[in-house]
């Protein structure tokens, strides 16, 4: 019996990929899960595991080829091969956990980088909670790792002693990669591992890999060496983006050198004295992605921002005549997120550019609302996602809120929870801020950013009164938005909070 090897969803708006390295060849036995080559996107490099146990028998698309989605890229024939050995049950288990299976000799066993989440390569080892002797329990906690989206716990995978660390905190890693070994048994000793012999060998094999046949064509195109490249690939391999940014950062001696960026400007003298009470702290991954992100944000949208007011009296009314009732209820707190959320929805289906994006000269309108809540974490700003908040109601919205904001302040939240926002509010109100402007989460068009509730005067049928008022502020891209529509948009999302009857008439 054969089975096809097919490419795999390669994500939003990827047609197609290019064939980067086979890791198995026609004869090869291969097991479930295994891996037998890994294609690359413009965007990601793709893993293509084994369907099936048995022998690979025809490679269809060699390394270099361009391959459309769900295109054949070989078979296998199944059954065992002469010399394989059948797949242990070992490693079906080792599945659920969500981590490659670690190796195991009987006396030693290997911690591997456990599964980060798509299109997450490496990470960065940021905490060992346990050192070197140090006897673990199974599914103990051995070390945290932080990529750019999220914090991963790495369990022991058997009870010992640590007896090795192969990957120091502060050194990123590759997926799949060994972290660490454990001894089995409670006496084992750790093994020696002198540094300086230690790091070279690692060093060496970080250009051992064959690059990728699209980063070897842009490399002749444009007269660059491997030398010249810096490889974030596997093994060191030099991936098309690695050139693509060689190409980039690359002085280009027939133009005139650019102004350097006041970031990177070299810093002010600092006094001798001074320096003794300095603290230098690496920028964790996260926070360097925040910041590459919001650079972007700048740099790409025609961003503008603007503002309006809103009296919260009938909300806050709302909200106190029904809010224990609502928690006994629904079991949830009635708080002020679900109507913003509600408010925004129903002034994006009258405003719906604030809900689109841009694709290269195409403009995608969003017929849902994947609405963003961002929330402050001890590690940074993160923004997990509520799907369909349009099709909600205020107890699912609230309850889905908690569950979010719970699971970011933890660092638990997955990859897909931060994915396929269309919208996002940002409340700087809860931290005191009384006035601001946000900043674009791309590629959305539109956030909106909540303020502080402050009482204030203001003249309602000629009288000076004193209500709770709160600035609000829609920043969006102008490419996409324009004013009309942003001013409309905040307008709709004030009346309704002034008057939350308005949602429930479709006003």
């Amino acid at each position: 019996m054969t089975t096809e090897v097919r490419v795999p969803t390669l994500g939003e708006s990827v047609t197609e990929a290019t064939v980067a390295t086979w890791f198995k060849k026609p004869g090869d036995a291969v097991a479930v899960d295994e891996m037998l080559c890994e294609l690359e996107t413009d965007k990601v490099t793709v893993e293509v595991p084994a369907p099936a146990a048995g022998t690979l028998a025809e490679i269809v698309a060699a390394e270099g080829a361009t391959v459309g989605a769900d295109a054949l890229l070989a078979t296998i024939s199944e059954g065992e091969a002469k010399g394989a050995a059948a797949e242990p049950k070992a490693a079906k288990a080792a599945e659920k956990a969500e981590a490659p299976a670690p190796a195991d000799d009987g006396a030693r066993v290997d911690v591997m980088v456990p599964t980060l989440g798509e299109s997450v390569t490496e990470a960065t080892v940021s905490t060992w909670f346990k050192k070197l002797g140090d006897a673990v329990a199974a599914d103990e906690i051995l070390c945290e790792l932080e990529t750019d989206k999220v914090s991963v716990e790495v369990h022991a995978p058997a009870a010992g002693t640590l007896a090795e660390i192969l990957a120091a905190e502060g050194e990123t890693v590759q997926a799949s990669a060994k972290l660490a070994v454990l001894a089995k048994g409670e006496g084992a000793a750790p093994a020696p591992k002198p540094e300086a012999a230690a790091e070279a060998p690692r060093t060496a094999a970080l250009r051992t890999g064959e690059d990728a046949p699209s980063a070897k064509k842009l490399m002749a195109e444009h007269g660059l060496s491997p030398e010249q490249v810096e490889g974030t690939g596997r093994d060191g391999r030099i991936m098309k983006e690695d050139v693509q940014r060689a190409l980039t950062e690359a002085p280009k001696p027939e133009a005139p050198a650019p102004a350097p960026e006041p970031a990177r400007l070299p810093r002010a003298p600092v006094a001798a004295e001074d320096a003794a009470r300095e603290e230098r702290v690496k920028m964790t991954r996260l926070r360097q992605t925040i910041a590459r992100r919001l650079k972007d944000a700048q740099n790409t949208a025609a961003m503008l921002t603007t503002y309006n007011e809103v009296d919260m009296t009938a909300t806050m009314e709302l909200r106190g005549e029904y809010k224990d009732l609502f928690e006994k209820k629904h079991g949830v707190k009635l708080g002020f997120m679900s109507f913003f959320t509600k408010a925004c929805c129903h002034a994006l289906k009258e405003v719906p550019e604030v809900n689109a994006e841009i694709d290269g000269t195409d403009i995608v309108y969003k017929n849902f609302v994947h609405m963003g809540i961002a929330v402050g974490t001890p590690s940074g700003l993160v923004v997990p996602v509520i799907r369909d908040a349009d099709a909600m109601s205020f107890a699912a919205i609230e309850k889905k809120i908690n569950e979010l904001g719970a699971r970011a302040r933890d660092g638990k939240l997955s990859m897909a929870e931060m994915q396929g926002g269309t919208f996002t509010i940002s409340n700087g109100g809860v931290y005191g801020s009384l006035m601001s402007s946000p900043i674009l989460n791309p590629p959305q068009s539109g956030i909106l950013g909540m303020h502080k509730i402050q009482d204030r005067p203001v003249a309602i049928k000629g009288q000076v009164v004193i209500r709770p008022m709160m600035y609000l502020a829609l920043s969006y891209d102008h490419r996409v938005v324009d004013g009309k529509g942003a001013v409309t948009f905040l307008v709709r999302v004030k009346e309704a909070l002034e008057d939350p009857r308005r949602l429930l008439m479709d006003l």
